[in-house]
């Protein structure tokens, strides 16, 4: 699809009509005077980035356990090439910016030490109580376990950055109720109750531009990791059409480049077409649907900012390779059956004797809570937990911890 670069933004700070408004939000949970020098989304954004679960980010798996090396990206690299990409994707379609960067710094707070090994961990632990979603946790961490204000319990986000971080990825029920990937996670259903966050709809542009980031982002990033790690060639690159299109015009172009720069000069054309392919499809998208709000958004039966069906099918393919070649290599299974014997054993512990949680608040908190109520404690104990800090828990309550190397 083409661009019609006669309607991007570029810093001018024009705002589209459609775009989310922070000067008109719809507010907080506990209602607060407004900033002299910040609109509300700037504040969200830079809540979330002074938390404690934004830190630990910097220690919790993406793909590579991050002993294997300082180059290899973790959760907080991650995140932030996404806010980078969620907000050059906002800017050129004139919406919030800040809205968006927001719910993508926000996205990942809820995911388990050793990435998606711990979380599929913890849910089976967690199984019998409601298990665990690290969508539903990011609600949690914000609305519920940040301890950092006098008034009140985490952070008392607006209701379009809650909104977001729920939403990113779509409604989560259908207008008669019903569950539209699985029963909605309980923790979301609470606090929905509590400060409806409409989840039978879908979530503004600038969320939408978020989760859609998350998915360049991870593609890009996770082959620039394969080929550092030896788990990927360029030839098996060549699997996919789209990647070996771009190595052959970065060969045309640069015919003795090293491997390095090689990497990276296709790299960086993957992420310019992908996010270029978003822009035309949700421009094309709202010249069809004419929103005159950001609610009109909300209200559309499709996502608006989406991959064009050529665009999506290369998605597929990218995932397919990463799968076969790095995801489900031998060498990563191994790695992650050890990930999933600490994040099970330390439950289990934590479970039999809270009293091992390294914190008065964790252990004073589980005092006289159901058995129910104890696990999902501990289950919030442990997702917080960074990779290095859960290896050295297990280290010391253990004779012996899985080789994660």
């Amino acid at each position: 699809m083409t661009i019609d670069t006669g309607t991007l933004g570029f810093g001018s700070g024009e705002r589209a009509i459609y775009s989310s408004n922070p000067w008109s939000s719809r507010g907080r949970m506990y209602p607060e005077p407004g900033s002299l020098t910040r609109s509300e989304f700037q504040r969200d954004r830079d809540r979330i980035v002074h938390t404690t679960a934004f830190r630990r980010l910097k220690h919790k798996t993406q793909v590579f356990i991050s002993p294997d090396g300082d180059h290899y990206r973790t959760r907080l690299t991650h995140t932030i090439e996404v806010a980078q990409i969620a907000r050059a994707l906002a800017r050129a379609l004139k919406v919030d910016e800040d809205l968006a960067e927001g719910v993508a710094l926000v996205h990942d707070f809820g995911h388990t030490p050793f990435g998606h090994t711990g979380e599929d961990a913890l849910d089976e632990m967690l199984k019998p109580y409601g298990g665990f979603d690290h969508n539903a946790q990011s609600l949690r961490i914000v609305t519920k376990l940040e301890r950092r204000y006098a008034e009140f319990d985490g952070l008392n986000l607006t209701w379009e950055s809650l909104e977001g971080l729920v939403k990113h990825n779509g409604p989560l029920i259908s207008p008669t109720g019903e569950g539209l990937r699985g029963p909605v996670p309980q923790p979301i259903l609470d606090y929905t109750q509590l400060h409806d966050l409409e989840l039978a709809s879908f979530a503004s542009l600038e969320a939408q531009l978020a989760a859609i980031s998350d998915d360049i982002a991870y593609n890009t990033h996770d082959i620039d990791d394969g080929l550092r790690s030896g788990l990927l060639t360029f030839d098996m690159l060549e699997e996919v059409p789209f990647l070996s299109g771009l190595m052959a015009e970065v060969r045309a172009k640069y015919p003795n480049l090293e491997r390095s720069r090689f990497a990276y000069e296709v790299t960086r054309r993957q992420i310019t077409h992908m996010v270029e392919d978003v822009i035309a499809v949700a421009q094309a998208n709202l010249k069809t649907l004419t929103p005159q709000s950001a609610a009109d958004i909300r209200a559309a039966d499709h996502v608006v900012a989406t991959f064009s069906a050529e665009m999506a099918e290369t998605d597929r393919q990218i995932k397919k390779l990463l799968f076969s070649r790095i995801y489900r290599h031998p060498e990563i299974m191994r790695i992650r059956a050890g990930a999933a014997k600490i994040v099970s054993d330390l439950f289990q512990a934590y479970m039999d004797d809270p009293t091992l949680m390294h914190s008065h608040f964790w252990v004073e908190q589980i005092s006289g809570l159901s058995e129910a109520a104890r696990a999902r404690h501990v289950g919030d104990y442990l997702a917080g937990m960074t990779d290095t800090y859960a290896i050295r828990a297990h280290g010391e309550l253990f004779d012996q911890t899985p080789d994660l190397r």
